[in-house]
């Protein structure tokens, strides 16, 4: 309404002046003289200027009919085009200067403004496959997804743009947590462009999200085809595929297959330690434990860990603990001033019931590096030596109130898990979890309660005051916070069971 009034006013106004103008120069005096194949004429102020109006549009006229014949010419010379283009030019410059103004505008978080040049624009083009992509973009944008999916499948019917209409539904189906048929729309778009690198890592995503092991490894090696990932990079997590693949043929009883595909991971990258725990066992399992020894040394010496250790035991799984010693031996040659290798020193020890020994293996960690495993060990070590239930339950006590030591944690958001895994339970990232120490408060564990049993006679464990017990089997304040998984800290794997 008041864009009308405002356009009203203000043709009155140029009204208003146009006829003050006119009679301003019929008032005038003096004019222009024109002298034409000795024709004298003479025009008044007023006449003079209607003239040069009139000149000026003969002009225009003659540069058009000029650039006619020009467009007729290419006609006759077989450019079939040549004339529509003529008489559609002024729509084409029309509709590329909508076609800008809604570029422009989508790129200000305009939407509304972009969906309306975008219109205009396709009312003077008709190219849909110009204005079909900006509509759709400016749809999201103002948050009509129902216009914007419209116009994604009008993209899809054509072959230029298929690939941008069906990744702009899969990113809608992303948005709204449907992964199934994200994950078809993301196969359906990398057939499209196999070597569209954004595209390579949401189907990558979506295939380890769907442990679709097999698949993901064949778009991981696609990935190193087109050169959008490192081969170190590449050969680390095709183990980790390979690994989580013999994992879940594990779960369905297919020993064999499980077998070879432990084998291969560990092959790729072996310091992978539960790929190189799972092919030790599968040598094991083969009557080969020569390969196993030598898949758990060469793992050993890139990261100490339980799981390896636990593995080593299980080549000889009934010998004495006083030859068990001896036998780890080669194993603790590897990396002996390692935390790992200490403390797994002392728990042999321990059970083959040598407590000064334990001890000298355990060194100073229980001072410089305490966490409720190797302080648990010290009250073992205590316990065997005779010292008194005082200093014992003294060892407990700083036990359970200790950090929790080493743990698999997720790179990404620091999540804890009990068990190695290859995608992070809280985030969904692939191949983030790290063998290492959480960032988290010093929290109390539940380590020292279970393992009481273990450390002094049941009838003595009982005189443990209840409160102390009760805090150790107890949620950790704060857990979810931190990331913890379960209410009880990971269990050690005991290389001397």
């Amino acid at each position: 309404m008041l864009w009308s009034l405002i356009k009203i006013l203000l043709f009155v106004a140029i009204t208003g002046a146009l006829a003050v103008g006119a009679g301003w120069l019929l008032e005038a005096q003096g004019g222009v003289q024109i002298t034409v194949a000795g024709t004298e004429y003479t025009l008044g102020p007023l006449q003079s200027v209607i003239a040069a109006l009139v000149l000026f549009v003969v002009i225009w006229l003659v540069l058009k009919l000029l650039s006619f014949l020009v467009a007729l010419l290419k006609f006759i010379n077989g450019d079939d085009t040549a004339i529509s283009r003529w008489f559609d030019r002024n729509r084409e410059r029309k509709g590329y200067k909508a076609l800008t103004e809604g570029m422009m505008a989508l790129a200000s978080g305009e939407g509304r403004l972009a969906m309306s040049k975008a219109s205009k624009a396709e009312k003077y083009l008709r190219r849909p496959d110009l204005t079909n992509l900006l509509t759709a973009q400016a749809a999201e944008m103002a948050g009509d997804r129902k216009k914007a999916t419209e116009t994604y499948k009008k993209l899809i019917a054509h072959d230029d743009t298929r690939f941008v209409g069906v990744r702009g539904i899969m990113k809608q189906k992303l948005a709204e947590g449907d992964t199934d048929t994200a994950l078809k729309l993301a196969e359906k778009a990398f057939a499209l462009k196999p070597r569209h690198e954004e595209t390579q890592d949401i189907l990558l995503k979506l295939q380890t999200g769907h442990r679709d092991w097999s698949a993901a490894r064949a778009t991981l090696s696609a990935k190193l085809k087109s050169g959008t990932l490192p081969r170190e990079v590449y050969t680390r997590r095709d183990a980790v595929m390979a690994l989580s693949e013999a994992r879940d043929i594990l779960d369905e009883n297919a020993s064999i297959e499980a077998q070879e595909e432990a084998i291969k991971a560990n092959r790729q990258s072996p310091d992978l330690v539960p790929a190189a725990a799972m092919a030790a066992r599968a040598y094991i399992a083969k009557g080969k434990p020569r390969n196993a020894l030598r898949v758990l040394k060469k793992a050993w010496e890139a990261q100490p860990h339980p799981d390896l250790a636990a593995a080593f035991a299980e080549i000889e799984p009934k010998e004495s603990p006083e030859a068990r010693v001896k036998r780890f031996a080669t194993l603790t040659r590897i990396n002996p001033h390692h935390p790992e290798t200490r403390m797994l020193l002392a728990e042999l020890n321990i059970v083959a019931e040598d407590f000064p020994e334990a001890r000298r293996a355990l060194g100073d960690l229980p001072d410089h590096a305490p966490d409720a495993r190797n302080l648990t060990l010290m009250a073992a070590i205590e316990r065997g030596e005779g010292a008194s239930e005082a200093v014992v339950q003294g060892w407990l006590a700083r036990a359970l109130n200790a950090p929790r030591g080493a743990h698999w944690v997720c790179e990404n958001c620091h999540q804890i898990h009990a068990d190695w895994q290859p995608i992070c339970s809280n985030c969904g990232s692939f191949d983030t979890l790290s063998w290492t120490t959480p960032h988290t408060p010093e929290l109390a564990s539940a380590t020292g309660a279970h393992l009481l049993p273990l450390i002094v006679a049941p009838e003595k464990a009982a005189a443990v005051p209840a409160d102390v017990v009760e805090e150790a089997e107890v949620m950790e304040p704060g857990a979810d916070e931190t990331g913890a998984e379960d209410s009880e800290a990971p269990k050690k794997a005991d290389p001397a069971a």
